[in-house]
């Protein structure tokens, strides 16, 4: 009885050297990834187009603002090169 017992434990202790393949480590690991998609709270429709649109919102906000700056200098540059050359 006893042996029938070490033999099961010898089999037990192999070690674990070798590394699965790549194919079995990528489906491994794609299972987990849908298993925390299914997790996600996934906002509505509604939600991700009024967030959305707030966002264009500020960027067109930016925009608007670093463009005046823009325009603002380049008319300062203008004045102060016309008047060192005259």
């Amino acid at each position: 009885m006893k042996e029938n017992k070490v033999k099961v434990e010898e089999k037990k202790v192999q070690p674990k050297n070798k590394k699965p393949n790549i194919f079995v480590r990528m489906g491994r690991k794609l299972k987990e990834v849908f298993s925390e998609i299914k997790k996600v709270s996934w906002p509505s429709k509604g939600k991700v187009f009024k967030q959305t649109s707030v966002v264009i919102g500020v960027v067109l906000c930016f925009m608007v603002v670093l463009l005046l700056i823009d325009l603002g200098l380049g008319e300062l540059l203008k004045l102060l090169t016309s008047s060192i050359g005259k």
